[in-house]
C-alpha cells in the first residue's frame, strides 16, 4: 500500500480541496474523498499517513449512522460498490475512502477537542 496525498478523478470535474478531503460534484450528490494528507495549524504537511483517510471515513460513516436516529445527516452511502457505480469504474486506490453524500449548505464552525488548552489558545484564554 502507499500514502494517498491527492485523488484524480477528471471525469467527475475539478474538486474541492481542503486540508484533508477532496470534495467532487456527482449530479445531485457529492463524491467525499478523505486522503492520508496531514495538516497541522492549517498547514498541509508534504507527507502522509498510510490508511489515515480511511480511518477518517469509516470513524465518520459510523458516528454518522450511530446518530442518525438523532440528527438528519448528509451520508447517502459508504460503500465501495456504490462508489464505483456512481463514477463507472473501480479504483482500489480509494477502497474505504469515500463517502457518498447530499449535497447541503454547510455550517462553517469549526471545533477542535483537547484535554487541555495550550499554545496561543492558552494566552488568548488567559
Amino acid at each position: 500500500m502507499s500514502v494517498l496525498l491527492s485523488s484524480s478523478l477528471p471525469e467527475l470535474g475539478s474538486p474541492r480541496v481542503g486540508k484533508v478531503r477532496e470534495v467532487y460534484p456527482l449530479g445531485d450528490d457529492l463524491l467525499i474523498v478523505s486522503t492520508d494528507r496531514i495538516s497541522a495549524f492549517d498547514v498541509i504537511m508534504p507527507n502522509g499517513i498510510e490508511d489515515k483517510g480511511r480511518i477518517l471515513n469509516q470513524m465518520s460513516a459510523y458516528w454518522f449512522e450511530k446518530l442518525g436516529h438523532i440528527c438528519p445527516h448528509h451520508v447517502i452511502s459508504v460503500d465501495d460498490d456504490d462508489v464505483a457505480a456512481r463514477i463507472g469504474r473501480v479504483l482500489p486506490e480509494l477502497a474505504g475512502r469515500c463517502t457518498i453524500a447530499k449535497k447541503a449548505k454547510p455550517l462553517t464552525i469549526e471545533c477542535v477537542a483537547r484535554g487541555y488548552i495550550c499554545g496561543s489558545l492558552f494566552k488568548e484564554y488567559r
